[in-house]
């Protein structure tokens, strides 16, 4: 029983009448607080009772908080009014985990599974399923939906991610309305918001928000050996302080060795004073021994690199830390046994197994995507079960993997995106340190930064104490969306519930601050417009005239100005070589002889002259108001050295000895504003004009000026208003444009072709590239094993840092895929005229291993043909991308039907994927 719901004999009179009362208005709530052993939190209480009052909820609370219990109680509710509760989750681990909870409170035949390759008793009551899996069901109008009474977002704030947050929002704006919703976010600072949009678009919902850590964490830092509080107290404004004792280490410790990146230790070359050492960070086994000491263990450490964490385990492995006891030692044996016992044997060598195995049984372990799965899910039970200590893993594990910690470890805060190495945000390393403290287990969590030269613990104290962390949407439709909306909803329709998205939403809001802008400013303009004397519009039409006349005068002076350069150019392109010219002024006016025309066939001529003070250079048209005229000659030698001060001397001494005078000032040509027909009758406009003889007219004319700028500067503000609402219902626009011109749509966008059912079937980041290439017959005739290795081309994404070129087999496979890219051209090009995002391009690197894979060979033999060639694949990541290229396999297979030539052999080549450790991988 819920000890918050049970009088216990201190109880208050009052207390117990309350809490009778709330057991007879939540009985189902009391029933469901009574089969669990804890006490429930205030927030976890506030969102059962919301549920069981008939609302939908949105739960946001720290990692480790426990809101997974209003979740679970929404299965509760389900099998109690006979209705089903569908429990999605971003990761198909998530969705493993979940399962194996469910069916453990709830039996086999109650809970079912399906994450897109894997389905256990899909029509269950209850089903536990990757939300993409949902979204294809909403779409294809499933009979499994008949029924459903709740369903539960785990992880809802995945819809800000960027490549597959849009299925969260599908799902949300698909559902029926009678279906309550049951959102699990992390703590983001825009949770009213989040919940006002979910109000707006599945009607009543109780927004449950908790900042309240179960498991207080304590924050630290790690400089050389010692660890030291990173905070100590509150400043006045009750913001925590760092630690004085701690920023005075960090800066002794500075001061004793070199700055990052300077040179080794020891004397300089010239004998000077000896360099101050560099400074050498704990190893990781002294790391790890000083938190056992400390009594900080189990610990995740983050280290942002693959390479890295499997090179701390080796680090490990090689020294003497040993943090199991015989007793657990065994029952690690036994564990891994049992996880691995389908792999095959022939493939433990070449997977580092016996590696592997020996890292676990001293209590240590890697978690990061290139791990097999069955290796990753047996680190995630050793180490929830306390029988591995310590993990070295990547951000990936923070992603929602139940993995408490009693203390994190931050080896940096800077990791590598693919790109460049870029500063962890507050919000990451929230989301990381989070995993710290064991609710139910430990008092308290611990948040260790490992100090290297160079980091200021103030730094630190800003990541750690940030509050703000905005949930963005990034909602925006596509090719299969685009057609399955059009499908169930007609254009018009699914244009509505673009404008309903998160993400419109958001991008409404932003605009809310303009529109107020845009609204104060309207009001300054019928200001301005009331304090202009006389007739407001009068005033504008004047003001307008002298802008035309203003504009139409400097228009003239630039064509006068463009023809005067053009002519003085052409009179330098008749200078010769001995001629004598003036120069008019500047620094070098005066006489002077051309010593080199300067010509150039695509630039302006420069004659170099010398001038009659010896001078020598280059001049160019912006020396002469008006064209040149030579006043006489010179005679040169053949060859002028115009480097010898002599040469220079004596052509200047020629120069004065001509007898030449200097010409009077040349005068600037006047404009043609006199004889300008359409200036003239704009001046005899303005003359003629009533407010012309007005008194007051300048001062009328200052506020018509302020207004027209201000006018302006509204309009700017108003395009940029309609450029951000109904931008989804207009991207959607285009992207049905390109689909009717390619025959996806009819040509009014509206009606779904046949080609476009295919399409719709299709879920891929390629989509429309796979549908193109199935439409034009790209992959006809291709046998299993090729048909798998172009298929990759559309799913394997090569690591940005990667270099290897990539290969692809000879002969069917290399000309299919040659189609492939001239079709994935061809598509880009409409894309850009259509203003879309491009397709990415296809990627033959997993080609080669996928092609020799499907064909029967060892695992040993295509993991060191893809280290031949350059690539870096582990045996993990030869899984993972196996199982996706299998999925896109069973989608054709399952869309075009197995008489069909690539739907016949997407079957043959998805089984022939589906063997040794790929067949008896977990979920990915």
């Amino acid at each position: 029983m819920d000890p918050s719901t049970d009088p216990s004999p201190s109880t208050s009179p009052a207390e117990a009448y309350a809490a009778a009362r709330r057991r007879g208005r939540y009985p189902e709530l009391a029933r469901f607080t009574g089969e669990l052993a804890f006490t429930f939190d205030d927030f976890q209480v506030r969102g059962c009772e919301a549920l069981e009052d008939g609302h939908g909820v949105l739960v946001c609370a720290p990692t480790g908080a426990g809101k997974t219990v209003v979740g679970e109680f929404a299965v509760h509710l389900a099998l109690a009014e006979g209705r089903k509760c569908f429990y999605t989750t971003p990761i198909k681990a998530l969705s493993n985990q979940k399962f194996a909870d469910l069916t453990e409170r709830y039996g086999t035949g109650t809970v079912g599974l399906l994450t897109g390759d894997t389905s256990i008793n899909g029509d269950a009551q209850i089903v536990v399923m990757t939300t993409e899996v949902l979204r294809n069901m909403l779409y294809a109008g499933s009979a499994a939906l008949d029924n459903l009474g709740y369903v539960v977002m785990d992880e809802i704030h995945y819809l800000a991610d960027r490549f597959r947050g849009a299925v969260w929002e599908e799902v949300i704006l698909h559902l029926p309305a009678y279906v309550r919703v049951v959102g699990l976010s992390a703590t983001v600072s825009n949770a009213e918001e989040f919940g006002e949009w979910l109000v707006a678009v599945r009607g009543d919902t109780t927004v449950v928000v908790d900042e309240h850590r179960p498991v207080p964490l304590w924050q630290h830092m790690l400089v050389g050996g010692r660890l030291m509080d990173l905070f100590a107290g509150e400043s006045d404004t009750g913001e925590a302080k760092i630690n004085p004792r701690l920023l005075r280490r960090v800066e002794e410790t500075a001061r004793m060795h070199a700055p990052a990146g300077a040179g080794k230790g020891g004397r300089n070359r010239r004998g000077g004073p000896p360099r101050m050492p560099r400074y050498r960070p704990p190893s990781r086994t002294e790391v790890i021994d000083r938190l056992d000491r400390a009594g900080l263990l189990p610990a995740i450490v983050f280290i942002f690199s693959r390479a890295g964490c499997d090179a701390a385990v080796t680090q490990c492995r090689h020294s003497r830390l040993r943090l199991n006891t015989p007793d657990e030692v065994a029952e690690v044996r036994r564990v891994v046994d049992e996880r691995t016992a389908d792999l095959p044997p022939d493939d433990l060598a070449v997977l580092g197994y016996w590696e592997w195995r020996d890292g676990l049984e001293q209590g240590v372990a890697a978690h990061h995507a290139g791990l097999l799965p069955a290796f990753k899910e047996t680190v995630e039970e050793l180490f929830v079960r306390g029988l591995v200590k310590v993990v070295f893993a990547t951000e990936t594990l923070a992603l929602g993997i139940n993995m408490p910690a009693r203390t994190v470890v931050l080896e940096r805060l800077v990791k590598y995106n693919g790109e460049a190495h870029v500063d962890l945000t507050a919000g990451e390393y929230t989301q990381l340190t989070g995993r710290a403290g064991r609710r139910g287990i430990d008092v308290e969590g611990h948040a260790v930064v490992l100090w290297q030269p160079g980091m200021d613990p103030r730094q630190v104290g800003g990541l750690a104490s940030t509050r703000t962390y905005p949930l963005k949407s990034s909602f925006r439709p596509g090719y299969n969306m685009a057609v399955n909306l059009v499908g169930q909803l007609g254009a018009a329709e699914a244009r509505g519930m673009l404008e309903r998205s998160f993400a419109q939403f958001q991008a409404d809001r932003s605009v809310v601050g303009l529109s107020r802008r845009i609204d104060r400013n309207a009001e300054a303009l019928r200001g301005y417009a009331d304090a202009v004397p006389g007739d407001f519009e009068q005033m504008r039409e004047y003001a307008q005239l002298r802008r035309a006349i203003s504009e139409r005068e400097k228009a003239l002076s630039r064509q006068n100005t463009a023809a005067r350069r053009a002519e003085t150019a052409r009179s330098l392109e008749n200078l010769r070589k001995g001629d004598v010219i003036s120069v008019p002024g500047g620094r070098r006016a005066g006489l002077a002889v051309v010593v080199d025309p300067g010509l150039d066939q695509m630039e302006e001529p420069r004659p170099v002259v010398v001038t009659e003070d010896r001078w020598s250079g280059p001049l160019s048209v912006a020396d002469f108001p008006a064209p040149v005229e030579p006043l006489g000659r010179v005679k040169l030698p053949k060859h002028v050295e115009l480097r010898s001060a002599k040469t220079r001397r004596d052509i200047a001494s020629s120069l004065r000895n001509t007898g030449i005078t200097r010409p009077k000032r040349q005068r600037r040509r006047g404009s043609d504003a006199a004889s300008d027909s359409e200036l003239v009758e704009l001046r005899r406009q303005l003359r003629a004009h009533p407010v012309h003889g007005m008194a007051d007219r300048e001062a009328g004319l200052r506020w018509v000026e302020r207004h027209e700028r201000l006018a302006a500067e509204n309009d700017k503000l108003e395009r940029k208003v309609a450029a951000t609402t109904h931008s989804l219902a207009r991207s959607f626009d285009r992207i049905r444009g390109l689909l009717a011109e390619r025959g996806y749509l009819g040509d009014d966008g509206d009606e779904v072709t046949g080609h476009g059912w295919t399409l719709s079937r299709l879920y891929s980041e390629s989509d429309l590239l796979a549908a193109e290439c199935v439409r034009h017959r790209v992959w006809h005739g291709l046998g299993p094993a090729e048909l798998a290795a172009v298929v990759s081309t559309l799913v394997y994404e090569a690591r940005r840092d990667a270099t290897a070129e990539a290969k692809v087999p000879s002969g069917p496979v290399s000309e299919a895929w040659r189609e492939t890219v001239r079709v994935w051209t061809d598509l880009v090009d409409d894309e850009r005229r259509h203003r879309l995002d491009r397709t990415r391009e296809p990627d033959a690197g997993f080609a080669w291993p996928v092609y020799r894979w499907a064909r029967g060979e060892s695992l040993e033999k295509v993991l060191t043909t893809a280290e031949t060639n350059g690539q870096e694949l582990s045996a993990g990541d030869f899984v993972r991308w196996a199982r996706q290229v299998i999925d896109l396999l069973d989608q054709l297979k399952t869309v075009l039907g197995k008489e069909h030539p690539v739907g016949g052999a997407a079957g043959k080549a998805a089984r022939s994927l589906r063997r040794g450790v790929v067949a008896a991988a977990g979920e990915v």
